[in-house]
């Protein structure tokens, strides 16, 4: 046997959570299988506060993770962020984690394959691994399976080039589904929408919270650019 000094730390598996279903029901799938996660890491924008692209609140957020029962680790990035400073904060916080042995990041990508490359490449630059336990499911499916399985969730977020005003702020359940136009798809997975999980198997209570205004906000990637990438529907959700 090598010696105490010798011995290299434990695995560690970090969960991507974005404070919506497919992170949520990624939990619950590892959960089942006996698999541990042991951190939830979410980017925040710095401006504001708020989950990336869902636009939750941060205090939203410590309370989702704590009825979750996980440790959280934030990571602030500016807005709008260009792609060379996403990676080096993303990198940089990832290299507190370098004296693990087997080192683990999981998503809830479903089906685009660019992106799943993406990641999986910048994560080994750091001695990291990748999962994607919902890889080509079925959307339809799996937004139904979803919501049999017990998860609650608020739609937060809505591309205005892809739905109306009048599906942010709903219930992320079968009426919804039935209502979306042809071509959206039944998770978001193109972008269309996101969502705050505020009950379901994984919570040990659920998060209460109340609907504020729906607001719209224009989404720039970087400052350098003069044209807005797309236009998003928000709703502000605020502790109850």
């Amino acid at each position: 046997m090598g010696s105490a000094a010798e011995v290299k730390p434990e695995k560690i598996r970090i969960l991507n959570w974005s404070t919506g279903k497919d992170a949520a029901y990624c939990l619950w799938l590892l959960q089942k299988q006996n698999i541990r996660v042991d951190v939830l890491l979410t980017t925040l924008s710095s401006s504001v506060d708020r989950v990336s692209m869902h636009g939750v609140r941060n205090s939203l957020l410590k309370r989702q993770a704590a009825a979750v029962g996980l440790p959280l680790h934030t990571i602030s990035i500016p807005d709008p962020c260009d792609i060379e400073t996403y990676n080096s904060l993303m990198m940089s916080a990832l290299k507190q984690y370098e004296k693990f042995d087997v080192k683990t990041s999981v998503f809830g990508d479903i089906f685009l394959d660019d992106l799943r490359l993406y990641r999986e490449q910048q994560l080994a630059k750091e001695g990291f691994g990748a999962e994607f336990p919902l890889w080509k499911a079925d959307t339809g499916q799996l937004a139904s399976d979803m919501i049999r399985a017990g998860f609650k969730a608020l739609v937060v977020c809505v591309s205005e080039a892809k739905l109306n005003k009048s599906f942010c702020g709903r219930d992320f359940n079968q009426s919804f589904l039935g209502d979306l136009p042809a071509g959206v798809d039944p998770c978001g997975e193109n972008g269309e929408f996101h969502t705050f999980v505020y009950d379901g198997p994984v919570f040990s209570k659920a998060v209460r919270i109340r609907k504020g205004k729906t607001v719209l906000h224009s989404y720039k990637r970087s400052e350098t650019e003069n044209e807005f990438d797309a236009d998003f529907f928000y709703c502000d959700l605020l502790p109850y």
